[in-house]
């Protein structure tokens, strides 16, 4: 029997690896004790999407509800299991700036050291599994931020003459620039996870995601920007734009794009392998641009404001290159674009977000979308 051990199984890409490997045919091994709820409030809890990935795969999906810190609690897990275990993905971390600059022990603790339990216990119970790390483009600090940026009419840009316009691949250095804690307590995760494949011989993969986002997101104020402005825009709650006048660039990656990515590396696993992963120039979009995707979706205005200082640590243009995990993995392709993705999380969070009904149409591209899609 092979089981596929999944921490963080009740949030985005947590709850996307379940049902992806639980379609397949696996048994899927879920950790997840909801501290997204504790981070960001009641809003922010996945206790729904647990609930839902209980209903719907029965006892192909075995949860626990423990902290990854718990190395006695984690331990027995491992030993339970053993040498079945031949998938580990890890995405249950601390996913905020802003949280971890209030409590960063904790931060740190959840994960840098949460990692280090899982790694050595993979070491010492299944030590031919493979090890996703579900890391963040973040371990580049705020380098990006020096690139020759062009302003445009709704957003940043760089020149297409630029090596990095087709988007930014690994060789950046992580080194001698502002990461934020919590930055740099996913540096510490990222190398740990590099190390261990590099020591012990092990199949590791850092995963380095720019916006990571799709339905079942939680998105709330700190974390979660696509799904927290549709969010937003869906119920006229107010939003926040901080810095970079709204023009702040972001790639995004469907969940089951990410996930797809993991199990080609499954398949075909390496030893301390580091991507980039991300929408790329096939799906990103800057603030002002998602906010105009949004009130097209839905039908409305977002009611936001302007903030003038940016978060610690955020990038002005993120696009992630993903030429290196498509160069050992042809067979992978991005399938979602910004606007399916958007449009996704509006059609499945109607009931969820108190929305009267949805509406059937697709986005239009009208010319004020066309004119900053291709930029």
């Amino acid at each position: 029997m092979k089981i596929v051990l999944v921490t963080g199984s009740a949030g985005l890409i947590g709850s996307e690896s379940v049902r992806f490997f639980c379609d397949r045919g696996f048994t899927v091994v879920g950790i997840d004790n909801n501290m997204r709820q504790v981070f960001f409030g009641n809003d922010a809890s996945t206790e729904w999407n647990r609930d839902c990935l209980l209903q719907d795969y029965g006892d192909r999906y075995i949860h626990h509800n423990i902290d990854i810190r718990n190395h006695e609690a984690i331990s027995q897990i491992f030993h339970t299991y053993g040498k079945d275990i031949s998938l580990i993905i890890h995405t249950a971390a601390q996913p905020s700036h802003d949280w971890a600059a209030n409590d960063p022990y904790t931060d740190f603790t959840v994960n840098a050291n949460g990692t280090l339990v899982l790694l050595e216990n993979t070491r010492q119970h299944c030590p031919e599994a493979v090890f996703i790390f579900c890391s963040t483009n973040k371990v580049y600090g705020d380098s990006p931020n020096l690139l020759p940026l062009i302003e445009k009419g709704l957003r940043w840009e760089i020149e297409q003459t630029h090596p990095y316009y087709q988007g930014i691949n690994e060789t950046m250095s992580i080194d001698n620039c502002k990461h934020s804690l919590f930055g740099a307590s996913k540096v510490a995760a990222d190398v740990l996870v590099q190390e261990y494949g590099r020591y012990f011989n092990m199949k590791t993969a850092s995963f380095r995601g720019g916006c990571l986002t799709g339905p079942s997101h939680s998105g709330t104020k700190l974390h979660g920007f696509l799904s927290y402005l549709m969010k937003c825009t869906m119920t006229g709650q107010p939003y926040q734009v901080y810095g970079y006048k709204g023009k702040q660039v972001r790639d995004n990656i469907h969940s089951y794009d990410l996930v797809n990515a993991f199990y080609h590396f499954y398949q075909a696993p390496r030893v301390a392998e580091v991507y980039n992963i991300g929408g790329s120039r096939f799906s990103n979009c800057s603030m002002l641009e998602a906010i105009q995707y949004c009130e097209a979706i839905t039908d409305k205005k977002l009611t936001w404001n302007y903030v003038e200082s940016n978060r610690i640590g955020d990038h002005i243009w993120w696009i992630s290159d993903v030429k290196k995990f498509k160069s050992q993995y042809p067979n992978w392709e991005l399938t979602y674009t910004i606007t399916d993705i958007l449009q996704e999380i509006f059609n499945e969070n109607i009931a969820r977000w108190s929305i009267v009904k949805p509406l059937k149409h697709k986005i239009k591209q009208t010319e004020s979308l066309q004119q900053f899609s291709h930029i």
